[in-house]
């Protein structure tokens, strides 16, 4: 990604918290990927990890519409991601969405209640409304209705190591080309 689209996007991400009424900590830290696809319209993300603790972390992200984080899976981190502003919709697999479907359902918590789905269907979460999301689930999401501030409470988990993307090509934090000074700095550059 161009420095600039990524202080474009902080700009952007940072306006869209203040509408949602999201008083953000002090020097948060930001992640801002495209997820190494290059087109970050289509493919990305923008996260801030509100707690990152030894037992469990906190996240809010800001969705475009249509703009979608790519089916993936976590090895081990179970998570709650909660739709806080806007509609988010969540496309969801038992296997790994390029083997064959299979008919049956699975089970996910909805809301804190059981709900029966099948391979790839797509939830649609309203405010306020959560899925929780164990390993070995996959999924995808993106701003269903224009763009959608997102919470996520998880077990810890280290990003490098613990997100099984679908597709190999897709590279977890972004190249970053330098084109304008940086207004934010991202977590992948503070390694």
């Amino acid at each position: 990604m161009k420095r600039s689209e990524i202080n474009a996007v902080y700009r952007e991400a940072l306006g869209a918290f203040a509408t949602a009424g999201w008083a953000l900590p002090p020097s948060p830290h930001w992640d801002i990927t495209d997820f190494g696809l290059g087109d970050f319209n289509a493919y990305g993300l923008t996260l801030i990890n509100l707690a990152e603790e030894p037992e469990y972390c906190e996240k809010l992200m800001y969705c475009r519409q249509n703009q979608v984080t790519p089916a993936h899976t976590h090895r081990i981190k179970k998570e709650d991601i909660i739709c806080r502003n806007g509609k988010l919709a969540v496309q969801m697999w038992k296997n790994e969405p390029s083997e064959p479907v299979n008919p049956e359902r699975f089970n996910v918590q909805v809301n804190g209640e059981i709900r029966s789905l099948i391979n790839g269907e797509v939830l649609i979460l309203n405010a306020g409304e959560r899925v929780t999301l164990t390993p070995g689930i996959y999924h995808a999401f993106w701003g269903a209705e224009g763009a959608c501030v997102v919470g996520e409470v998880s077990t810890a988990n280290d990003d490098a190591t613990d997100n099984i993307f679908v597709d190999p090509n897709i590279g977890r934090f972004p190249g970053i080309e330098e084109d304008a000074a940086a207004e934010v700095t991202l977590i992948s550059e503070k390694q």
